[in-house]
């Protein structure tokens, strides 16, 4: 059922109950009408109220039984005292609403440090031993978290903000043309990440609306949860490192993992494009580094045996540079 015939349906509910109500007093016109006005008031009140979160009402609702309990605590403190039965039923009224009050404002200022809270409790108990992974704008446009997590590097359990999405939705709307790819592909990821059965994924709905930026909004979320955060971004990474937010950087792992090349080794390439150069060609090995072979440019789109002369590290990752040796294949 859709929000609209909820809201319909409870409406013509409580305008047959003000029918009613009002036949009673002989003005059914009248509790029509004034239930139609209290229902569509109503109605208005919880559209507006569409920001609040669950984690806020219950947080909320948790700080008003805690003000209640305290003012019972101290009135029953102050009906020991010789005071007046008006002037004991005044204080508890007063007490209850003081401390109502309180209860409810402190529990609604510290709900993102709430962990007595009914869903977060679940949440971390059952939690205990599996780790959380938080996915970020850049780790998802990225595309390789879904290969990563195939091969069992790690079984952590993805959690994609629903923030994280909304960027990725602005980002496809955008009117660059860059912008919008790179939005798109990011939500084919997601979409092809949660319709696959190998992946424990879910989507995360809190939201900060405190918070103007996607990070903020992700290191509070990792701060909150316990949680990692997978990206692409060196600032972001820096900056969870520094609160004590564990990350994990494609990047930096690509890097751990990607083959060690010295100089007089010997690889079959295949060359794929011009270099820069006159007489370059360029190549790459299977984890995407580049390689530049000279004297090769008459041999591109055939297989090459070159010998490397030198490695640059440079700020992107390494180039590695080779001269031509001979053309053929590995098997030869």
């Amino acid at each position: 059922m859709t929000l609209a015939f909820i809201r319909t349906f409870f409406l013509l509910i409580i305008m047959i109950v003000g029918y009613f109500i009002g036949s009673i007093y002989h003005s059914s016109l009248m509790g029509v009408a004034t239930a139609a006005a209290a229902g569509t008031f109503l109605i208005w009140f919880e559209i507006t109220m569409k920001r609040a979160s669950v984690r806020g009402l219950s947080s909320m609702v948790f700080g008003l039984l805690l003000g209640v309990f305290m003012s019972k605590l101290v009135a029953d403190v102050i009906s020991l005292l010789p005071l007046s039965e008006e002037i004991v039923a005044i204080s508890r009224v007063i007490l209850t609403l003081v401390f109502s009050y309180l209860g409810a404002v402190m529990a609604l200022r510290g709900k993102d440090e709430f962990h007595l809270i009914i869903p977060y409790v679940r949440f971390k108990r059952q939690d205990v031993g599996e780790r959380i992974v938080l996915l970020d704008t850049s780790a998802i446009i990225d595309g390789r978290v879904p290969a990563i997590y195939k091969t069992r590097f790690f079984d952590d359990r993805l959690v994609i903000p629903r923030f994280v999405l909304g960027e990725l939705q602005t980002l496809a709307d955008s009117d660059d043309e860059l912008k919008r790819q790179r939005g798109r592909r990011g939500l084919d990821i997601v979409d092809q990440i949660q319709k696959n059965e190998q992946f424990d994924v879910c989507v995360h709905d809190d939201d900060f609306f405190d918070e103007v930026s996607v990070d903020a909004k992700l290191l509070r979320l990792a701060s909150m949860l316990d949680a990692k955060i997978c990206t692409t971004d060196y600032n972001l990474a820096r900056v969870a490192q520094i609160q004590g937010i564990g990350t994990l950087n494609i990047h930096d792992l690509v890097t751990a993992v990607r083959q060690r090349i010295t100089v007089g080794e010997e690889l079959w390439l295949q060359l794929v494009k011009e270099g820069r150069e006159s007489g370059q060609a360029v190549a790459y090995l299977p984890d995407g580094l580049m390689v530049v072979v000279a004297n090769a440019r008459n041999y591109i789109g055939q297989s090459v045996l070159a010998q490397v002369t030198s490695v640059l590290k440079t700020n992107a990752g390494e180039m590695v540079f080779a001269d031509f040796v001979r053309q053929g294949n590995p098997a030869v």
